[in-house]
């Protein structure tokens, strides 16, 4: 296979960005291939797929390339080296290169090597979850994730869509009870087409799809979104309850609320409202549903975010921890009696989970417990998330 030396070096550089610079993968991945516009999509796959296998696999590309730190961009090249060699069974004959060899490691690797985890975070995830669980969970979530769809419904049927895209000469598969759900057969930047444009799809993982169909919808209800971030649950709640209610979509960055309006107005929504999460003293008692999609880790979402392992903290744990409990027992109080409430993560940790809903039912004895769901990549196919049903009785 040729090697393009100025594709190397700009992975690379991304690399150094994201490992020595602090910045998020998605966003360096997105910027560079975005100023690249010369690259042809072969050129934009490779510097893609190497930046992020070299992220997901960092701490066992390192013990392949025998480097400590990753520090300089000499040995950012080894490190990409290793995922030239596993990818495609060679070393380009670059001058970079030059004189370095690939070290055996040993047949068999502690877990957090093999599968590229900080020794804390393996700890961690290993005593929440027990070795059984975490040994499965830890390789699935080291693997890429799949491109998937949520069809609009305001707009198009799920069987409309699907042969729109095929028209297009892009394959998707249907989810066994996701009823919104495709997904891509082949990797491919949909932002451009004009089904993505005129909110005819989204592109939302099917775990994330179930939440909503979660709070028991129905068309007329008052539903309040109350960590909305950019809107996407909201805009499929609107969905759900065929445009008609209202729901209200709270959020602290006001940024984001700007781009959730862009993304009901694409999508067909005419029931969402926006605002900040300074002060919602005049929504208690209001909502019909709630939905409780709170901050957290991020540690079910690996798949499409590996930088996130190697920038999680445990000071941040505990922080995030702690402001989940103070938004559930804070903004519970929006329900109103015969409500119902969801509180969902993207996460896996049972400290951000089933632990916060036991402590929150423990503290308020007007809420009842309905069921909640586990979702784990290793046996659902998709994101790790949990969700948990509440509803209030007095």
């Amino acid at each position: 296979m040729k090697f393009f030396p100025n594709l190397i070096k700009s992975a690379v550089l991304a690399l150094d960005e994201i490992i020595n610079g602090g910045m998020m993968a998605d966003k360096v991945v997105e910027t560079l291939l975005k100023s690249n516009t010369k690259w042809g999509s072969r050129d934009r796959n490779f510097v893609a797929d190497a930046v992020y296998d070299c992220i997901r696999n960092r701490r066992f590309f390192q013990a392949k390339a025998n480097i400590d730190s990753l520090e300089t961009l000499e040995n950012l090249y080894k490190l990409i080296s290793v995922h030239l060699f596993f990818k495609y069974n060679e070393i380009p004959d670059l001058p970079e290169f030059k004189g370095f060899e690939l070290v055996s490691v040993p047949d068999i690797l502690e877990r957090k090597i093999l599968e590229s985890y900080p020794d804390w975070l393996d700890s961690l995830l290993e005593k929440e979850l027990g070795a059984e669980i975490w040994n499965q969970e830890a390789k699935a979530q080291n693997a890429p994730s799949e491109v998937v769809l949520r069809v609009n419904t305001l707009k198009t049927t799920k069987k409309e869509a699907k042969a729109a895209l095929l028209k297009l000469e892009i394959e998707t598969k249907e989810i066994e009870n996701n009823p919104d759900a495709l997904v891509l057969l082949k990797r491919k930047n949909l932002q451009n087409l004009e089904l993505y444009k005129n909110g005819f799809i989204e592109i939302q993982d099917a775990s994330s799809q179930l939440i909503a169909n979660f709070l028991e919808l129905n068309p007329g209800l008052n539903v309040i979104d109350a960590c909305a971030g950019a809107g996407g649950k909201a805009i499929h709640i609107a969905a759900l309850m065929k445009n008609s209610g209202k729901i209200t979509a709270l959020d602290i960055s006001e940024f984001k609320l700007n781009q959730a309006k862009i993304r009901a107005k694409r999508a067909g929504v005419r029931i969402l409202a926006t605002q900040l999460a300074n002060d919602f003293s005049k929504l208690k008692n209001s909502a019909d549903r709630l939905l409780l999609d709170v901050p957290c880790s991020g540690l079910g979402v690996l798949r499409r975010n590996p930088d996130s392992k190697w920038k999680l903290t445990p000071d941040f744990m505990v922080e995030i921890i702690k402001t989940q409990a103070e938004i559930l027992e804070n903004y519970s109080e929006m329900l109103k009696v015969g409500g119902i409430l969801v509180y969902a993560t993207c996460s896996i940790l049972p400290s951000e989970n089933n632990l916060q809903i036991d402590l929150f039912l423990k503290n308020n004895p007007n809420f009842e417990f309905i069921k909640d769901r586990k979702l784990f990549a290793y046996k659902d196919d998709f994101d790790g998330f949990y969700m948990a049903k509440l509803k209030r009785n007095r």
